[in-house]
């Protein structure tokens, strides 16, 4: 059996953000791991599915899966980027969104972070402990 994949995203409660502004938050989150800030334009410009060759092996077999999302949150910046460094270390994929302070916020902040996707085991050792938003 192949061993089975998925991302989490993790949200700052503490932020007391509105229902919709943390779906934003979480989809800029899953856009930003699984687009990379390194694809260029030319891969864009072929669509999302053609992404395909940019992807990584692991990335190919979470999308054939249904692409898993779990979203989770934790209390406060501190854990946030606690749990980031420890993914980074633990060479997980890791993209960290920062509002720009436009709307709900007065200033840039830090909101949630998307992680993987990863295969199961090892991305609970990271986020299995946290609590289903």
């Amino acid at each position: 059996m192949s061993p089975q994949y998925k991302q989490v995203i993790v949200i700052r409660k503490d932020l007391n953000m509105r229902k919709g502004k943390m779906a934003a938050q979480a989809a800029h989150a899953v856009l930003g791991c699984a687009l990379g800030s390194d694809i260029s334009e030319d891969i864009l410009l072929t669509g999302c599915w053609g992404l395909r060759d940019y992807w990584s092996l692991k990335e190919q077999a979470w999308l054939a899966q249904g692409m898993a999302k779990i979203v989770v949150g934790v209390d406060t910046e501190a854990e946030l980027e606690k749990l980031i460094a420890e993914a980074r270390k633990a060479d997980i994929k890791v993209f960290k969104v920062t509002d720009a302070g436009r709307t709900e916020f007065k200033g840039p902040t830090v909101t949630c972070a998307a992680f993987g996707p990863e295969e199961v085991s090892v991305m609970d050792k990271i986020t299995g402990h946290l609590k289903l938003l």
